[in-house]
């Protein structure tokens, strides 16, 4: 029993722990913020010159203020099929970006569904003091504060194209015209933007293009709590594997992170999203996060940081033209999606190695990620999450069955077992050592497992916190409905329905285990259930879903084989033998 109590403890404390962050977020929405206009100022001057002498290979200065940005109406809205991109001609750099498919956070009433606002979410924009910028560095060259022109293209896809372009032009220096060009494609939440850099000048161009991403440390809308998933930078290296930098250590300048690299990636995560910044492949990289203004945000605990990635251009001669690109990702973290553009560029990829990582799974990743894709593949096949989450539930019992079964032969052994260790502790109820040496002693004449009965909770726990970081970081259960009130597998059940429900199956649970010797112990067992109901009433309706099935099934199974044994088969004249 002393093992079952520490199992039942560690599971109260999880859940104590979830519960916490589920409460958190539930209660403590992030209020609207004010936008920043603060922006990193110019690039180093003196970094690379116009004739190629270089001196050093430094990003962007740190220090804030500077010019504020564009104003909104003079912002250049390209429509694609899944987003609305605004471009500013400052810098040329996406300000705004507005995903069609989703909508804002969530708005939370008790005992009502999840309204998520009418308007679409939006990913980069001054709310967030969140955007993607991009220049050269170099004498004369355009950085991400210089006044670009717009000189070409659409700001909607033409009928059967799948492409659109925007050409931008900085003003022409020394003879050296730079235009930035950023690519949009049907169906991708890609962005190509490209320098094309024109020599007419007299003496070599030799530069380097940095691509940076600016965001607050506010955590998203809606979010808060311990039980929140990564929000903040993070860039991956073949080398060194996928590194997540906090806000917390940019901000003490403690931030450690691979700067040197020939592969790898730079984005900013936060929960269901990520953007990220995918160099060529085999091209050589230097990697940044710094600290641009402190004290922002409605408290002024908040502070503004810039991560991102500095490559070499190729050198221009005098009359000659060269281009260098690179892609940015901005959208949902699709696993899908990610897994694609993780493959090398011969496999239809981009080289992004280890981009499926951005997805939060907690510290029970090698869990999560597996039984996400199971629950996708279901998914592909019958069309609905809540009914993913059912058939998965059935799969994991039908996988783990002859441990479950065998515990819950113990705990009817135990049950038949029952008056005669309650007749041992009448017996030596003042004898502590004997009444522990006659029970041991009862147990190896029946062959019972004493702790046998705790496999069936000790199973379900690793899979239970793998679920439900699963159903937290995965943004195809954002707005996923069941069926009936059950609009949002990743909010709370809006009626208590499914907890309500999850509290009868404990309890007819509880009651077909073995009753403890201890009256103490089993009022705390008869307890257990309530607790637990409380605590889900705020958790995920997906993840209680699970929880309810998994209930259901264990109880048929266990009335199955606690009426065998005590009905008279032959685990019963085992047990009584």
């Amino acid at each position: 029993m002393d093992n079952r109590r520490l199992i039942l403890l560690i599971v109260f404390i999880g859940s104590i722990y979830l519960l916490i962050g589920a409460w958190q977020k539930y209660k403590n929405p992030v209020a609207p913020q004010t936008a920043s206009t603060a922006v990193p100022s110019a690039p180093t001057p003196n970094a690379l010159n116009a004739s190629g002498g270089q001196t050093s290979v430094a990003p962007p200065s740190a220090s804030a203020g500077g010019e504020a940005l564009t104003p909104q109406n003079d912002v250049l809205r390209v429509k694609t099929d899944l987003y609305v991109a605004g471009i500013s001609p400052q810098g040329g750099d996406i300000v705004e970006l507005t995903l069609n498919a989703y909508k804002a956070a969530a708005q939370k009433k008790l005992f009502s569904p999840v309204e998520r606002k009418d308007e679409a979410f939006t990913l980069f924009g001054a709310k967030h003091s969140y955007y993607a910028q991009s220049g050269l560095i170099g004498s004369g060259l355009p950085s991400h504060k210089t006044h670009f022109t717009v000189v070409e293209g659409k700001t909607e896809f033409e009928p059967g194209a799948d492409t659109l372009q925007i050409r931008l032009e900085a003003p022409v220096v020394d003879g050296v015209k730079v235009s930035k060009i950023l690519t949009f494609t049907r169906g991708s939440y890609l962005i190509g933007v490209s320098f094309e850099i024109e020599n007419g000048g007299s003496r070599e161009v030799a530069a380097h293009a940095y691509y940076q991403l600016q965001r607050d440390s506010l955590s998203p809308d809606g979010e808060s709590g311990m039980a929140s998933t990564f929000t903040g930078p993070a860039l991956y290296t073949v080398e060194d594997k996928y590194q997540k930098i906090t806000f917390k250590d940019v901000g003490k300048g403690k931030a450690k992170f691979t700067e040197k690299a020939n592969d790898g990636w730079i984005g900013i995560v936060q929960h269901y999203f990520v953007s990220a910044w995918i160099p060529g492949e085999n091209l050589q990289r230097t990697f940044y996060v710094r600290n641009l203004e402190q004290n922002v945000g409605p408290d002024g605990d908040a502070l503004i940081v810039s991560a991102g990635v500095i490559v070499p251009t190729p050198t221009v001669a005098p009359g000659q033209t060269v281009r260098q690109d690179v892609s940015l990702f901005a959208g949902p973290q699709l696993q899908n999606i990610l897994d694609r553009l993780s493959k090398p560029t011969t496999e239809g990829g981009l080289g992004a190695t280890g981009l499926p990582l951005v997805v939060d799974y907690g510290w029970l990743t090698i869990v999560a990620a597996p039984i996400f894709w199971c629950l996708d593949f279901i998914y592909k096949m019958v069309g609905n999450w809540g009914w993913s989450i059912i058939i998965l539930t059935i799969f994991i019992k039908l996988l783990f069955f002859p441990l479950s079964a065998a515990g819950y032969k113990s705990m009817a052994r135990m049950r038949n077992l029952a008056p005669r260790m309650t007749a041992l502790k009448e017996r030596y109820g003042d004898d502590k050592q004997r009444l522990n040496m006659e029970m041991l002693n009862l147990y190896k004449t029946e062959k019972i497992n004493p702790f046998g009965g705790c496999l069936p909770i000790a199973i379900q726990i690793p899979v239970f916190i793998a679920l439900y970081w699963a159903l937290l970081g995965a943004v195809e259960m954002r707005g996923a409905p069941w069926l009936l009130w059950i609009h949002d597998l990743s909010e709370a059940d809006p009626y208590f329905v499914l907890p309500i429900l999850m509290v009868i199956t404990m309890f007819i649970q509880t009651k077909l285990n073995p009753t403890p010797p201890d009256p103490t112990q089993a009022k705390v067992m008869l307890m257990m259930p309530f607790v637990f109901g409380v605590m889900f009433f705020f958790f995920p309706s997906g993840l209680v879903l699970y929880w309810v099935v998994s209930n259901i099934l264990s109880i048929l199974q266990q009335w199955q084989i606690t009426r065998m044994f005590e009905g008279g088969g032959s685990g019963g004249k085992a047990a009584h033998s």
